[in-house]
């Protein structure tokens, strides 16, 4: 679900606003004061609806009061989710933005600081410690950018703003039941769009994947970096990752270049296959002789524009398509990787 800023599963990060001019914005404001002059009281009515459609799901009354009692639309959360920008960065300049000097050194820190729980849940769930730190690092910074909005109150927004409202009344019930289970609705602080703490899950996916690594209650995927880790390591597994394979790599094609059939994640080929195509790593050397691992060549671009067939070329493995179905994004799923692989680099 992601824009630079907040994000829902499925979109991505961009840093460039469309602006609209004084004169856009005046016309703007002055067509929607008849419609926010009336809001509270139709949002209070939509609010009973979505109380008893809660409740009717085995949502406690106590919970209900808790997490709903004076919660009203936000304005902020309207305005990032209808000038979500179109993405326009390349590759590198996304990279640039993702992998800073400052992120590398803050994610190598934390894998010697925590190293012996990321090695106890990298062993138990399978998954590469530096992995779990680079989605960390990614998502959140580290946990230092989780979002300053209430989860539940973001999500109300938007399920009674309409434009999507059945995703995200779901998210909401699914939020309300995290507060049923323990959470307190003011712990739950997330992005605009409610993505939540330092994996930045959605509630849907916290409550089939979230884990408590140690002792009992919800899992604390805010402040409890053992939670957070576990989690993701749990969301990774679950959803596919193998064990003991990498996500991909760069490589470097022929100097007659590659047919474009060729390119695209529908199609697999063996490395030995890839070599014999002329394709090398980025050195020159050979691809590694592993027949069995098939792959697949992609470029890392938009798809539109001017980078379209200039994007670096990149194999990649199963584990790219996991990083895929977390964040429907070839970008983020590259970035992912790459950030996994220097930080795991000596």
């Amino acid at each position: 679900m992601r824009t630079i800023a907040g994000r829902s599963k499925g979109t991505r990060r961009a840093p460039f606003w469309r602006r609209v001019g004084a004169g856009g914005l005046l016309a703007l404001w002055l067509g929607c004061v008849p419609a926010m002059a009336a809001a509270p009281q139709d949002f209070a009515a939509w609010l009973a609806g979505l109380r008893q459609d809660a409740a009717a799901q085995g949502i406690g009354q106590t919970t209900l009061d808790q997490a709903l009692t004076d919660i009203q639309p936000i304005d902020r959360v309207l305005e990032l989710d209808r000038r979500q920008p179109e993405f326009s960065l390349t590759f590198d300049e996304y990279l640039d933005h993702v992998l800073t000097p400052a992120r590398l050194t803050d994610g190598r820190t934390l894998l010697h600081q925590q190293k012996a729980l990321l090695s106890d849940i990298a062993g138990h769930f399978g998954v590469p410690a530096a992995v779990l730190v680079a989605m960390a690092g990614i998502e959140s910074n580290y946990g230092r950018s989780t979002g300053g909005f209430s989860v539940v109150a973001a999500l109300a927004t938007l399920a009674y703003d309409g434009r999507r409202s059945q995703y995200f009344r779901t998210e909401l019930i699914d939020a309300l039941k995290i507060v049923d289970r323990g959470m307190p609705a003011r712990t739950m602080q997330g992005s605009w769009a409610g993505a939540m703490g330092q994996c930045q899950f959605m509630p849907s996916t916290y409550l089939k994947y979230a884990r408590k690594w140690k002792g009992e209650g919800s899992p604390d995927i805010w402040r409890d970096q053992a939670d957070v880790f576990a989690s993701t390591a749990n969301y990774l597994s679950q959803i596919g990752w193998k064990t003991g394979q990498t996500w991909g790599r760069a490589v470097k094609l022929p100097p007659h270049g590659i047919a474009a059939p060729l390119l695209g994640l529908d199609g697999k080929r063996s490395l030995k296959e890839w070599g014999k195509l002329g394709l090398r790593l980025p050195d020159g050397k050979p691809l590694p002789s592993r027949s069995d691992i098939q792959a697949s060549l992609i470029r890392a671009e938009t798809g539109k524009g001017d980078d379209v067939g200039k994007g670096p070329p990149y194999l990649v493995y199963d584990n790219f398509r996991v990083l895929m179905k977390w964040n429907r994004s070839v970008f983020f799923a590259l970035a992912a990787g790459t950030l996994a692989d220097r930080l795991g680099s000596k």
